[in-house]
């Protein structure tokens, strides 16, 4: 099974295995929104754990936790 590339592109993986994401709304359009919005949305935010639950499955060669 092959690794999805388009989501290793989009996400980051964090050692203790959260999964962070960039907001959308960064690239163009910029004018319209509020200098507050626009600092908002500069940094990495965590996804919630549902949508990480997915975005690991799609994931073959994902970073996971060790059992021990």
């Amino acid at each position: 099974m092959k690794t999805r590339k388009s989501i290793i592109k989009r996400f980051k993986f964090t050692k203790s295995g959260k999964i962070l994401y960039r907001p959308v709304g960064q690239n163009h359009f910029r004018s319209k929104k509020s200098g507050k919005k626009i600092r908002q949305t500069r940094g990495w935010v965590e996804l919630d754990k549902s949508m990480a639950k997915k975005i690991k499955k799609l994931l073959f060669f994902a970073p996971r936790k060790k059992k021990d």
